[in-house]
């Protein structure tokens, strides 16, 4: 569907606010972050490691009503754009949008309850990875639950058996880091407004080579598919995989500015290109050609730290495919069937401001984020590594 006439009727203008650009590289710090200074920051600041508490409370909910509200209005028209009939609900995996409820809801509506596991692998992006010094390894974090607008989400007993089974070099365990980071608490609410006895391991996933996120894969892979086995759980039906991105992020704000400034034409031509990856190397069967094709299209495969597509996924979107790849093996090939796109300005924002759930940054054809999602489902005739039939 083109949105290019709504979007022509929106704000159109050169001159934007300061603005978050959560996809802008952040400089590497002198010293991390303390626990204390990123608890400071925060929304809702967490006070334990019973329950961390909220990064983002300006964009996301934060009270039960905020979260039924948004969950009631983003079925509202108008819908993202699709991409055919939706799988059935029970997939393996997604990949979803983490921006503000207010120009993404629709997006997590569609791609969300497509999930039916109780218990999800949760991949996010580690935007502030550069100021904590974090690359090559795994994050996980050491909470016994979530704190999330609904009320608190379990992490599941599963993160200690897989770190027990994971090399010790393969990951970090830290609270700071998780506390700063919104990517996955985004997820979270909506899983657990969905079905209030969701249980979650949160994973985010800082730079590193293609090579190392393989064998990053192979080991939490392995390690998730022993501790599946182990439990008698299914990939789809009692675990599954959710991956956390946004797409395209454009205009100066964000040193992204391929087309020009921007303006209706940059917008056109910028989306189209995160199109073209939902049409491409993410629809159909997975293979680790298509995952290294989004990883080098995102960022140089050289110095993964040099952006060459402002997805703020670069490493989680990545990371997150091979590991489903890996868990994978023996049930079936993963296949993507692309959901919905959307656009912080070419649909119109969901009406909860003034419930309190506002914008942590401006929209206009000078600053605006893409909102790709993705479902995965198993097929169990194909070969998982090339994508054909069985022999």
């Amino acid at each position: 569907m083109n949105r290019l006439p709504l979007v022509l009727s929106m704000l159109a203008t050169a001159g934007v606010p300061p603005a978050l650009a959560q996809a802008v590289l952040q400089p590497p710090a002198a010293a991390a972050p303390t626990l204390d200074e990123v608890r400071r920051d925060m929304g809702i600041p967490s006070r334990s490691l019973a329950l961390r508490g909220q990064r983002d409370s300006i964009g996301f909910a934060w009270n039960g009503e905020q979260m039924a509200k948004v969950w009631e209005l983003s079925a509202s028209p108008p819908a993202p754009d699709s991409f055919g009939p939706l799988p059935a609900p029970g997939v393996a995996a997604v990949i979803c949008p983490h921006d503000d409820y207010l120009y993404a809801a629709r997006v997590y509506r569609r791609v969300l309850p497509l999930i039916t596991a109780k218990t999800i692998v949760l991949v996010g992006v580690f935007h502030r990875s550069r100021r904590f010094g974090a690359h090559d390894r795994l994050v996980f974090d050491p909470y016994r639950s979530w704190r999330a607008p609904d009320g608190p989400v379990k992490v599941s007993g599963l993160r200690e058996d897989l770190l027990a089974r994971l090399p010790r070099e393969d990951f970090v365990q830290d609270a700071a880091m998780h506390d700063s980071e919104h990517s996955l608490e985004a997820l979270a609410y909506w899983l657990r407004h969905i079905r209030p006895d969701v249980e979650i391991v949160p994973v985010i996933v800082p730079a590193a080579k293609f090579e190392r996120f393989e064998l990053l894969a192979d080991h939490l892979g392995a390690a998730l598919a022993g501790a599946m086995s182990g439990r008698g759980w299914q990939l789809g039906r009692d675990v599954a995989i959710a991956i956390s991105t946004d797409g395209v992020h454009y205009g100066p704000d964000f040193k992204h500015t391929p087309f020009g400034e921007g303006g209706i034409e940059a917008y056109a031509k910028a989306t189209a290109n995160d199109r073209a990856l939902l049409r491409g190397p993410l629809l159909g069967p997975l293979t680790t050609a298509h995952v290294r094709e989004l990883y080098t299209t995102f960022v140089d495969p050289e110095q993964p730290d040099t952006y060459r597509l402002t997805w703020c996924g670069r490493f989680a979107v990545p990371f997150g495919l091979l590991l489903l790849q890996r868990v994978a093996q023996g049930h079936g090939q993963p296949v993507g069937h692309p959901v919905a796109y959307a656009t912080s300005v070419g649909w119109p924002e969901l009406p909860v401001r003034e419930l309190g759930v506002g914008a942590t940054a401006p929209a206009s054809l000078y600053h605006f984020v893409g909102y790709p999602s993705v479902a995965f489902t198993l097929d169990r005739t194909m070969d998982p590594e090339v994508g054909r039939p069985r022999r």
